[in-house]
C-alpha cells in the first residue's frame, strides 16, 4: 500500500460514505477497512442459511468504476447486519488487491437476503458517487475558465446584470453565477470595452451554469441517500432520473465551451503561426463529435434500461467535457497574454523552432507590446491567470505548446496535484474580492433599479389622480402597530402577522393591512366621517411565490361614516375600474358578493353560527383548490357532515352576469329569501347593480357566491379583482364593507367600505405587458455635450436650457463616443453637441440618438429649436 493514504471506516457507529470518499477509495487515493465491532458482530464461518453470491463486472467499467462498485457492494453488505464477515472481507480483498477482473463470488452471504442483493444497484450508486464529486468540484472550474473566455472575447456583460427579484420565481443559482462573474470581471477594460463581442455562448452561461450548479446540488442529495442505505427498489431509477439532467447539463456546457473556443481561436490571438498550431491541436480531438457520440449513447442506453452502460457513458461524457474546457482554458490563457510563456519562439512537434515566429510575428508582437500593456483584466481574471502562470511555469523560461495543453489537462484533472490549489484560490477569490456580492435580499422583498422606478412612479401618480379625483386626502400611519391593534381582525390569516421584539415595554407587530390602522386611527380621533387614502408598504409572515412578496406596496381608499345606502360600496366599484382602465393593463373582472348572503346560505345549509368564519376561509380556498379539496377540509377538519358540505356546493357553484344571477336568487320560491339577513343582502345588491349599470362598469363584474374573502371584519359587501391576461399573478385588488370593525377600537360605531390594490401584482403584471418596450429611467430631453473639459461653457449652456423648463444633463469628456454612449444608454432624444469647431462657428451640432441625424443649429435658437422639436410651447 502507498503510503499516506487516508482510510476510509465503514460499519462503524455513525461511519457513513460521502462522494468524495468514494472517489479517493476508486481512485486509489485511500484505503478501505471495517470496524471491528461490524465483523465482531458476523459469524466468520458458513452456516446452513449461508449462500454465495455472484456478480460480474462490465468489462467496459474501468479500474475507477469497479471499485466504486466494490466499495457499495461492501457498504450495503454491512447495512444489512446479516451477511457474514468472510463476505465482507473478501470484498476488502479485492479493493486491497487491486487487481479487479470480470467475475466474483462472495461466500456466506445471508441467504434470506440474497434476492435483494443486486450488484448493479451498488455499481450504479458508486459511479453516481465518482459522478457526484466529480461534477461539483467542476462548477467552480467551468465557470472560471469561461470567465477567462469571456475576458478575452471582450463580452457583452449585459447577460450578467441580473437580480434577485425576491418573490421566489428568480433562478437564484443563474443569478448567483452572475454575481461570481461579476467578481472575475472587477475593473476590467476588456468586457467593457467599446467593441462588446455578443454571442450565445457567453449569453447563457448565467442560466447553463446556474442549472449545472442546480443539476449538481440534486445529484449530490440523491447518491448521498443510496450510499448510506440498503438495498431497495427503484433506488436505481430515481439516480438515473438526476443522472439523465447530469448529462444533458453536461452537453450544454460542452457545445457553448467549444464555441467559445473556436471564437477565441478565430480572432482572439494575435500570433498567426501560435494560433494554427492551437487550432490544429483542438480539431485533432474530435471533441465535439466525441460530445454527441457519448451524449446519445447514454440516451440510448437509458431508454433500452441498461442503466450499467447509462452510468458509464455518463462517466465518460464528463471525462470529455473536461477535457473540453481543459481545451478552453488553454487557449483563453493563451489570449489573454499567457502565451509570452514561450517567449519569442513556438517549439512544434519534434522540438525545432518555428521559423515564423523568429521573423515576422516577433515584429509584430513587439509593435504590439505597448497596446498589450494597455489591456486591463479583471481583478480576479488577473489573480486567476497569475496562479496558472505559477503552477504551469515552474520556473520554466520556455514552454512546450504541447506541454502547455498537457498540464492544462493536470491542471483541472481531480486527481492532479494542484487541483485541490486552484479550487482553493477560485474559493479565495469568488469570496474575498473587493467587488463581492453583497449580502442576499431576504426571502419576499426586491430591489428596484431606475427603470422599475420609472414604471412605479408613473403608476402611483395615476393612482393618487383617481383618488383625488373622488374627494379623498391622504394619511399616513406608522409601519407597526400594538399587537392587540391587529389581532383577531384577519381570521385564521392572524398567523401571517409579522411580531416585532420587545423593545419598549410594549408588544408590537408590523401592520398587516391598512384598513385596519385606518379603523384605528379613525377610533382615536373620534371622527365620524372620513375619506382617505393611502399607499403605503405592508407586511405578511408568507411564503414567497411568483408575484407574492413579504413587503410589498398598498393602495387603498376607504370611506368612514353614514352615507347613502349603498353610495360609497358603488363609488369604491367605480374607482376600482376607473384605476384599472387607466393603467392599462389588459382585461380583468371584479367577482362581488355580499357576507350576509354567504352567512345566509351557510344557515341555509346547516352549519353552525359558531363555524361561519372558519367555513368561509375553506370556501375562500376556492379560487386555488378544487371543491373536492375543499370539502375534504370541511368535512375532515372543520367537522361538517358531507350532506352540509354538499349543498353548500351546490350554491357556491352560481356565478354570472349581475342583474341576472340577482333575479334568479330573488324569484319565488328561492330559500334565500326564507332568510333576512340573505334578504336584506338581495335587496342591498339590486340597488348596488343598478348604480353600477348606470355608470356603465357593471360589465366589468361578476356576481360569484364562491366569493368568501376570509378576513373576520367583513360585514356586507365583499370584492375580489383577478387579472385575465397571459400573468398568472392571482388577486390583484379586494375590498369590502366593514362597518364594526372602527367600532373595536372605541366607542361608536361607524361604518366603512374600503377598497384595497395589489399594487405589486398590477406592476408584475405591467412589467410582462412592457417587457420589450423601452422605458426611460430619466426624462432628460437633452444632454449638453461639452467636447473638451470647460465645464463654464456647458453650465452655461444647460442652464439657458433649464431656465426654458427644458430637462436638460452636462456631459463633459473629448470622447465624442462617450457622450453617444451617454444619450444611447439613458434613452435621451437628442444631444446639444459643442467642441472647438462648433464655438469657432458659432453654432450647436443638435443630434437625434433614435434616428442618428444632426444639424447646426445657431447658438441662439437652440432653445427654440429643442422646443420645437419637443411641441413645447415657449
Amino acid at each position: 500500500m502507498a503510503a499516506g493514504r487516508r482510510t476510509v471506516t465503514l460499519g462503524g457507529k455513525g461511519s457513513s460514505l460521502t462522494s468524495s470518499s468514494v472517489f479517493d477509495v476508486s481512485s486509489s487515493l485511500a484505503r478501505v477497512t471495517i470496524d471491528s465491532s461490524a465483523l465482531s458482530r458476523r459469524s466468520t464461518t458458513s452456516t446452513s442459511s449461508a449462500a454465495k453470491f455472484s456478480f460480474t463486472i462490465p468489462e467496459y467499467f474501468t479500474a475507477k468504476e469497479a471499485r466504486a462498485s466494490v466499495i457499495l457492494l461492501l457498504n450495503k453488505l454491512l447495512l444489512s447486519f446479516s451477511s457474514s464477515a468472510s463476505a465482507c472481507t473478501n470484498l476488502v480483498e479485492i479493493l486491497e488487491l487491486n487487481v479487479l477482473g470480470l467475475d466474483y463470488t462472495l461466500d456466506n452471504v445471508a441467504s434470506d437476503e440474497l434476492a435483494m442483493v443486486d450488484y448493479s444497484v451498488t455499481a450504479i450508486a458508486g459511479v453516481s458517487a465518482i459522478l457526484d464529486h466529480r461534477s461539483s468540484t467542476l462548477v467552480p472550474i467551468v465557470d472560471a475558465v469561461a470567465a477567462l473566455s469571456c475576458e478575452a472575447l471582450r463580452a457583452d456583460v449585459s447577460p450578467f446584470n441580473l437580480m434577485d427579484s425576491g418573490d421566489g420565481s428568480t433562478a437564484k443559482d443563474a443569478v448567483a453565477v452572475a454575481a461570481d462573474f461579476k467578481v472575475f470581471f472587477n475593473g476590467s477594460k476588456l468586457v467593457n470595452s467599446e467593441k462588446k463581442l455578443s454571442h450565445s455562448s457567453m449569453a447563457e452561461i448565467p442560466s447553463l451554469h446556474g442549472d449545472f450548479r442546480d443539476v449538481s446540488r440534486s445529484l449530490r442529495s440523491k447518491t448521498r441517500v443510496q450510499l448510506n442505505s440498503g438495498f431497495g427498489a427503484g433506488s436505481v431509477k430515481v439516480l438515473s432520473m438526476s443522472l439523465g439532467n447530469l448529462a444533458s447539463s453536461l452537453s450544454y456546457l460542452g457545445i457553448n465551451s467549444i464555441l467559445r473556443t473556436d471564437l477565441l481561436l478565430s480572432g482572439s490571438i494575435s500570433d498567426v503561426e501560435l494560433c494554427s498550431r492551437l487550432s490544429e491541436m483542438v480539431a485533432a480531438k474530435c471533441l465535439r463529435l466525441a460530445l454527441e457520440e457519448l451524449y446519445a449513447s447514454s440516451q440510448a442506453a437509458r431508454l433500452q434500461e441498461d442503466y450499467l452502460l447509462f452510468v458509464h457513458k455518463i462517466y465518460e461524457l464528463l471525462d470529455v467535457v473536461r477535457d473540453i474546457v481543459s481545451w478552453e482554458a488553454t487557449v483563453a490563457f493563451i489570449s489573454l497574454g499567457g502565451g509570452e510563456i514561450f517567449g519569442d519562439r513556438i517549439l512544434g512537434d519534434n522540438g525545432s523552432l518555428s521559423e515564423s515566429s523568429i521573423g515576422d510575428n516577433h515584429k509584430a508582437d513587439k509593435k504590439s507590446e505597448k497596446k498589450k500593456k494597455k489591456v486591463v483584466m479583471g481583478k480576479g481574471t488577473i489573480a486567476l491567470m497569475q496562479f496558472i502562470k505559477d503552477r504551469l511555469l515552474g520556473g520554466a523560461g520556455i514552454y512546450d505548446l504541447e506541454k502547455c495543453a498537457q498540464d492544462f489537462q493536470s491542471l483541472l484533472d481531480p486527481e492532479g496535484p494542484h487541483f485541490d490549489d486552484l479550487l482553493a484560490k477560485l474559493k479565495e477569490i469568488v469570496e474575498t474580492n473587493e467587488s463581492r456580492r453583497l449580502p442576499k435580499l431576504p426571502k419576499g422583498t426586491r430591489d428596484f433599479a431606475k427603470e422599475q422606478m420609472a414604471v412605479r412612479e408613473k403608476a402611483f401618480s395615476i393612482i393618487t389622480e383617481v383618488f383625488k379625483r373622488h374627494g379623498a386626502t391622504a394619511l399616513d400611519t406608522p409601519v407597526f402597530e400594538m399587537r392587540e391593534t391587529l389581532m383577531g381582525k384577519y381570521g385564521e390569516d392572524s398567523k401571517l402577522i409579522y411580531d416585532l421584539a420587545d423593545q419598549g415595554g410594549e408588544l408590537c407587530s408590523l401592520r398587516y393591512d391598512l384598513t385596519v390602522p385606518f379603523a384605528r386611527y379613525v377610533a382615536m380621533n373620534g371622527l365620524t366621517s372620513f375619506k382617505r387614502y393611502q399607499i403605503a408598504k405592508v407586511y405578511r409572515r408568507d411564503n414567497p411565490s411568483k408575484g407574492r412578496y413579504r413587503e410589498f406596496y398598498q393602495c387603498d381608499f376607504d370611506f368612514a361614516g353614514q352615507f347613502e345606502k349603498m353610495l360609497p360600496d358603488f363609488e369604491v366599484i367605480k374607482i376600482l375600474t376607473e384605476l384599472l382602465d387607466e393603467l392599462a393593463i389588459g382585461d380583468y373582472e371584479v367577482k362581488l358578493n355580499h357576507r350576509k348572503l354567504l352567512d345566509g346560505m351557510l344557515a341555509i345549509c346547516g352549519v353552525p353560527q359558531e363555524k361561519f368564519r372558519t367555513i368561509c376561509s375553506s370556501i375562500d380556498k376556492l379560487d386555488k383548490q378544487t371543491f373536492e379539496q375543499v370539502k375534504k377540509e370541511m368535512v375532515e377538519e372543520k367537522g361538517l357532515t358531507e350532506e352540509t358540505a354538499n349543498k353548500i356546493g351546490n350554491f357556491v357553484e352560481n356565478r354570472g352576469s349581475p342583474m341576472e344571477l340577482l333575479s334568479k336568487l330573488k324569484q319565488e320560491g328561492s330559500e334565500f329569501l326564507l332568510n333576512s339577513e340573505a334578504e336584506l343582502a338581495l335587496n342591498e345588491l339590486e340597488t348596488l347593480f343598478k348604480a353600477l349599470l348606470k355608470s356603465k362598469c357593471i360589465n366589468k363584474v361578476v356576481f360569484d357566491l364562491s366569493l368568501a374573502r376570509g378576513l373576520d371584519y367583513y360585514t356586507g359587501v365583499i370584492f375580489e379583482t383577478v387579472f385575465k391576461g397571459g400573468a398568472q399573478v392571482g388577486s390583484i385588488a379586494a375590498g369590502g364593507r366593514y362597518d364594526n370593525l372602527i367600532g373595536m377600537f372605541g366607542t361608536k360605531q361607524v361604518p366603512a367600505v374600503g377598497v384595497s390594490l395589489g399594487i405589486e401584482r398590477v406592476f408584475a403584471i405591467m412589467e410582462q405587458l412592457q417587457n420589450d418596450l423601452e422605458t426611460r429611467a430619466t426624462e432628460t430631453q437633452v444632454l449638453v455635450s461639452i467636447l473638451g473639459d470647460d465645464i463654464s461653457l456647458g453650465a452655461e449652456l444647460a442652464s439657458e436650457l433649464w431656465d426654458a423648463k427644458l430637462k436638460a444633463e452636462v456631459m463633459v469628456n473629448k470622447r465624442v463616443i462617450k457622450h453617444i454612449d451617454r444619450a444611447r444608454g439613458s434613452k435621451i432624444p437628442y444631444m446639444a453637441i459643442v467642441g472647438d469647431q462648433e464655438l469657432s462657428k458659432g453654432v450647436v451640432k443638435l443630434k437625434d440618438v433614435t434616428a442618428a441625424t444632426e444639424d447646426e443649429v445657431p447658438r441662439i435658437g437652440l432653445v427654440a429649436e429643442l422646443q420645437r422639436r419637443l411641441n413645447i410651447s415657449p
